[in-house]
């Protein structure tokens, strides 16, 4: 069996920015937050993270910061992926070096590759790290979709434990489970599918509604891993309204209105993302006092 980075909730962490960059000390805050109400592992510069518009150096101190948070107390899985192998191999071995547990590598976007092309830069990364990796398949940001045989094909590389499914198939998740057993571990992409991927032997989920709802995120899954499965469905269930609120826009525009609503000073996204609108942002503010209250 493949090691386990983390079993339950891991938080795609938000990245808040003010005039000067990255503001860290109000990332240091979330962070804390997160690790105090019971997340299962941290996951930096993710695509909640925005690291799409962050430079290598406000990375590299946002993983930082995250690390000497942590101290320990729960996995920091750093996203690294990105179109360009080469740049991803460089970027990823200097990663390597600030302490972190494991790697999120999406797959390419824009100009994209073939199943083998996934699995030759795969490949190409795994031999040139040695932290886990953790595949990531989001093909409705990035075009790309790894197929469950190509899920087998990459599970028997030694260093790649795990994959983050967001495709939103839950046929797909089935079939990748069947094929890859405990070679490749699964975890939910999507906050809406939690349940139905613990159901076909997922272990957790990289989830987006644990930054303002960490406790009840991991809460929902250990309740399922530990046998109560219907106060797991009922807690599924009853955040699919405010789910839906921080999907009406793009993520993660919506989270970060969500972390503001809370208290925490994280302004707006960077362009090209922009504010919420006032219309939606209500009804994600009401749907969140509901869930807390």
């Amino acid at each position: 069996m493949k090691k386990i980075l983390f079993k339950g909730c891991g938080t795609a962490i938000s990245t808040p920015f003010d005039e000067n960059g990255v503001n860290l000390k109000e990332f240091e805050k979330l962070v804390e937050f997160q690790i105090k109400n019971n997340v299962d592992a941290i996951i930096v510069c993710g695509t909640t993270g925005e690291a799409s518009t962050m430079t290598t150096e406000e990375k590299i101190a946002t993983i930082k910061c995250a690390v000497k948070t942590s101290n320990g107390r729960v996995p920091i899985i750093a996203g690294t992926g990105g179109n360009n192998t080469k740049q991803v191999i460089e970027y990823s071995k200097t990663v390597e070096t600030l302490g972190v547990d494991g790697l999120l590598v999406v797959t390419p976007y824009y100009n994209k590759c073939t199943q083998d092309g996934l699995i030759q830069h795969y490949k190409e990364i795994s031999k040139n790290v040695s932290l886990p990796i953790i595949l990531y398949s989001v093909p409705s940001r990035t075009g790309v979709n790894i197929e469950p045989k190509t899920c087998l094909e990459l599970s028997k590389i030694e260093n790649i434990v795990a994959i983050k499914e967001a495709s939103g198939n839950l046929s797909q998740v089935a079939e990748i489970a069947h094929l890859c057993g405990d070679n490749l571990h699964i975890y939910s992409g999507n906050d809406d599918q939690v349940l139905p991927v613990l159901s076909l032997g997922g272990i957790g989920v990289i989830s987006v509604l644990s930054n303002v709802m960490p406790k009840y995120t991991h809460d929902m899954v250990y309740n399922f891993l530990n046998g109560n499965i219907n106060v797991a469905a009922k807690m599924q269930l009853e955040a699919i309204p405010l789910i839906n609120a921080l999907f009406s826009e793009v993520n993660p525009i919506p989270v970060k209105a969500a972390l503001n609503i809370l208290g925490f000073n994280y302004g707006i996204p960077r362009l090209p993302l922009t504010k919420m609108s006032d219309k939606k942002e209500k009804i994600l503010k009401e749907e969140l006092l509901k869930l807390i209250n």
